[in-house]
């Protein structure tokens, strides 16, 4: 730990908990694109963060982007558009990827369901075991439930859960969850966050608001 927090450039920011990784540090493809500071927690290897990003193939040019401070529990699993088959046809079997012939009929990338990047925004919270569908877009502040199924964007500040997922509440007033956007504290730098931690981990609103 340095004079302000941990390094975010540290796979494992502290040694008493090894299943707790900073993955940005650990991410070899290029199509992930991770904040800093945003934490996997695995005790089965968080290191292996990338084995959670499925079906994502560098032809299809997908990416995920994930900001900053967020916390992603165990099991969480990013399903990229590499999962989509066709739809249009009488069949949706992928014959193509079976070779031995099949490959004859490779569907053209054009009539494949494609729903664009997957974006998760700063300081989202996504519980154990929750499943992110290719292109979803989930808002900073944004709370993502334990074995929920996320088919669609979620707003900033809002808390969903289930499957599919839905909205069961905001964190905030529409007021109070403008002013932290606004804020966006997960730009500091590591002193400036240092020296307000009491104030962003507190309930009180009143007393966040004087940051600005």
């Amino acid at each position: 730990m340095n004079k302000y927090g941990p390094d975010p450039d540290l796979a494992f920011p502290n040694p008493r908990i090894p299943s707790l990784c900073f993955i940005k540090n650990v991410i070899t493809r290029p199509n992930i694109i991770v904040g800093d500071y945003t934490y996997y927690d695995d005790d089965t290897g968080a290191e292996n963060f990338e084995k959670h990003v499925t079906h994502h193939y560098e032809f299809y040019k997908d990416k995920l982007i994930i900001g900053k401070f967020c916390a992603i529990a165990k099991g969480v699993e990013f399903i990229m558009n590499g999962a989509n088959h066709l739809m249009c046809a009488a069949t949706t079997y992928p014959f193509a990827i079976m070779g031995n012939g099949w490959e004859k009929i490779t569907p053209d990338l054009r009539d494949l369901p494609f729903k664009g990047d997957t974006v998760i925004g700063n300081d989202v919270w996504i519980g154990q075991h929750a499943t992110i569908l290719p292109g979803v877009h989930i808002g900073d502040g944004a709370i993502v439930g334990a074995n929920s199924v996320v088919s669609k964007d979620v707003e900033p500040y809002s808390v969903v859960a289930g499957n599919p997922a839905r909205l069961i509440r905001k964190r905030f007033d529409e007021e109070t969850t403008k002013f932290l956007l606004e804020l966006k504290w997960w730009d500091w730098d590591a002193k400036k966050i240092f020296d307000n931690l009491e104030i962003l981990c507190s309930a009180d609103v009143s007393e966040i608001k004087k940051l600005l």
